[in-house]
């Protein structure tokens, strides 16, 4: 496609990763970008040019393009820090952004606000707008959604605003305990044993007072009995969601789940959950975001400066 083409350029930047779609005004994708110019990688002045070096050669000199940014771009350590909304909410959009005041007059940037909730204290940026794309689709949704990630968010949905949100370290725990703790000697890197994670999680829920003692017997049943890699990766990662699935049950018990997420990262949940006996489903959908950066533009006013 033409870079004439782009009415609009939608963006998800996050630590590592920066995404851009180039947009018809009527829903169109007409071009996917990427680049490794995440927030986690850039200096406060580096934001824009980062952004420009992926679409610079799709602007125009005849017209403002808007740029509609969601993300950790718009935290404090980003390109400009856009304030969070408080629960209960529905998701923001263009009303609640931030409008970045740039040097490039081809482009007027929004990025939209994350959530927060005073008590307990909790955060979120970019999930916000996967829960908008959500919306877009099903908007009588009520229910529970689970984000599963790094930091797996799991958010009560009613009447179109999120009502309350908590977040579990699950991913980073995973990634830090088989990549940095005694436990890389035995965890590999792929493979997996569904029965063994199945049998982690059920322990892990039953008594998750036992979990660190469970977490260290993974290394010495690899020394001792010859546990392969595959295994003890499934049930670290068992363990893990075990104990988290402990701690949300309040928001999943009796209620109708959605995980929303990547199929190779959902499914562990899925899995977990299904042998609860929980009503749940997964959306397998990798550009869940877009719908919902998609969902604030169709609220953007016609002139833009």
């Amino acid at each position: 496609m033409t870079k004439q083409n782009a009415d609009w350029i939608a963006v998800d930047w996050g630590t590592s990763t920066l995404r851009a779609w180039l947009m018809a005004a009527d829903g169109t994708v007409l071009e996917r970008r990427r680049s490794d110019s995440g927030m986690g990688a850039l200096a406060h002045a580096e934001f824009e040019p980062a952004l420009l070096a992926l679409i610079g050669d799709a602007l125009s000199c005849d017209r403002v393009i808007p740029v509609v940014c969601c993300g950790m771009v718009g935290s404090r350590q980003g390109w400009a820090e856009a304030p969070y909304a408080s629960v209960p909410c529905a998701p923001p959009g263009i009303a609640q952004a931030t409008q970045v005041a740039g040097s490039d007059p081809r482009i007027a940037a929004f990025i939209l606000p994350g959530i927060k909730q005073n008590s307990p204290a909790d955060v979120m940026r970019g999930e916000e707008t996967q829960i908008a794309g959500v919306l877009a689709a099903d908007p009588d949704f009520d229910g529970i959604l689970c984000l599963p990630g790094t930091h797996t968010k799991w958010v009560h949905i009613s009447a179109g605003e999120i009502v309350s949100f908590r977040t579990f370290m699950t991913g980073e725990m995973f990634a830090l305990l088989s990549g940095q703790s005694v436990l890389r000697h035995s965890v590999a890197a792929e493979g997996w044993d569904e029965d063994a994670f199945e049998n982690a999680v059920s322990d892990a829920m039953s008594r998750p007072e036992r979990v660190a003692a469970a977490l260290f017997s993974l290394r010495a049943e690899t020394l001792l009995n010859g546990l392969s890699g595959a295994s003890a990766r499934a049930c670290l990662s068992g363990l893990l969601i075990g104990t988290e699935l402990a701690a949300a049950r309040p928001y999943w018990l009796g209620q109708a789940v959605r995980i929303v997420g990547a199929e190779a990262i959902a499914a562990p949940y899925l899995a977990a959950l299904q042998a609860q006996a929980a009503d749940v489903t997964a959306i397998a959908d990798e550009e869940i975001t877009l719908r919902g950066l998609m969902r604030a533009y169709a609220t953007l006013p016609e002139t833009v400066e």
